[in-house]
């Protein structure tokens, strides 16, 4: 604030009434102020204008960004998360991204102004342009992301093995007997669903099958895949196996097939990729990719604490990847 009073000539007073925008202080001096406070990344800090009103000292706060609460994983990361960072005595603030590009940037700029000491994200699904995560980190706020990483910027992260899980999942289909499998994934800018269509792929191809274009969807939600699947099933020589980038879109496969006076998994077999509470409460239960979303949680957040505390250093790029497992269950033989 006293950069921005030299900056225009003004009391440190009046850079504070502006920023809050009071009309004590003319609309385009206002304006000024808090164009040139932007343009700087300067952001008043929330917690330490409520400590001006309390003697309570804040716990430590990490930003945490979640692309939607319904998904059995993210909320099971989100637990891992919270239990890791209690257990060092931290706190968090969870913000919801919608998988919104431009929701997931103001979440950025809040955290920004909360002065959080990390933030742990999951890159939401239209998110094409980075500026926002790049502010952080040139802030000097350590950075983790988790799931869906980003690859424009150089941050730390924790995966599951994607690759492998697919690879495993649709070799499990084919050594049960399928011919003709199909892939729902989700969109290829993100890299998570490049590496599950790779492992898809180089599954068919070790097994000498080839890759049929006509039977690989954009298809990552229930409600995509039962519109989809029908129309799969009308195909001359439709699937007679189906791998799903996640469980509800299984189950919505699995809804479209029953629906349809198909038999599984005698006539089509179905596998998922998350296990959740839904694989099982269908009928039958569902065989999927176990992804171990509370450990994905716990990583993340002590990778974060420990570049907080100093154990690791800020510009270390930390790399983990935990391994799936594939849980065989009813819609599979």
């Amino acid at each position: 604030m006293k950069d921005i009073a030299r900056e225009f000539g003004i009391s440190v007073a009046t850079v504070s009434r502006a920023l809050k925008d009071s009309p004590r202080i003319s609309e385009e001096r206002r304006r000024a102020i808090q164009q040139y406070a932007r343009e700087h990344n300067f952001y008043p800090n929330a917690i330490g204008e409520a400590l001006r009103h309390s003697r309570v000292m804040p716990q430590r706060l990490i930003g945490v960004i979640v692309p939607e609460f319904t998904h059995y994983y993210f909320s099971s990361i989100l637990t891992g998360i919270e239990e890791a960072a209690t257990s060092r005595g931290y706190q968090i603030m969870v913000a919801l991204s919608g998988e919104q590009y431009e929701r997931e940037a103001k979440i950025c700029e809040s955290f920004h102004r909360y002065k959080v000491c990390g933030v742990i994200v999951s890159q939401a699904k239209d998110t094409k342009n980075y500026d926002h995560y790049q502010k952080l980190i040139d802030a000097g706020i350590p950075m983790v992301f988790y799931d869906r990483i980003c690859t424009g910027v150089n941050a730390s992260r924790v995966v599951v093995d994607d690759y492998m899980g697919a690879y495993n999942a649709v070799t499990h289909l084919i050594e049960s007997g399928c011919k003709r499998i199909a892939f729902y994934g989700g969109p290829m800018q993100l890299e998570i669903s490049k590496n599950r269509f790779n492992g898809y792929k180089d599954a068919l191809l070790k097994h000498g099958m080839q890759i049929d274009e006509s039977i690989v969807g954009l298809c990552d939600n229930r409600a995509a895949a039962e519109e989809l699947t029908p129309k799969l099933m009308a195909m001359e020589n439709p699937p007679d196996g189906y791998f799903a980038v996640n469980d509800d879109t299984a189950i919505g496969v699995l809804y479209t097939v029953k629906h349809a006076g198909r038999r599984v998994p005698e006539d089509v077999q179905i596998c998922g990729f998350t296990n959740g509470q839904r694989a099982v409460a269908c009928d039958p239960m569902l065989t999927t990719v176990e992804q171990r979303g509370h450990r994905v949680g716990e990583e993340a957040a002590n990778i974060l604490m420990d570049k907080v505390e100093g154990l690791s250093p800020l510009d270390k790029i930390e790399k983990r990847v935990i391994r799936t497992r594939l849980v065989v269950r009813g819609t599979t033989k």
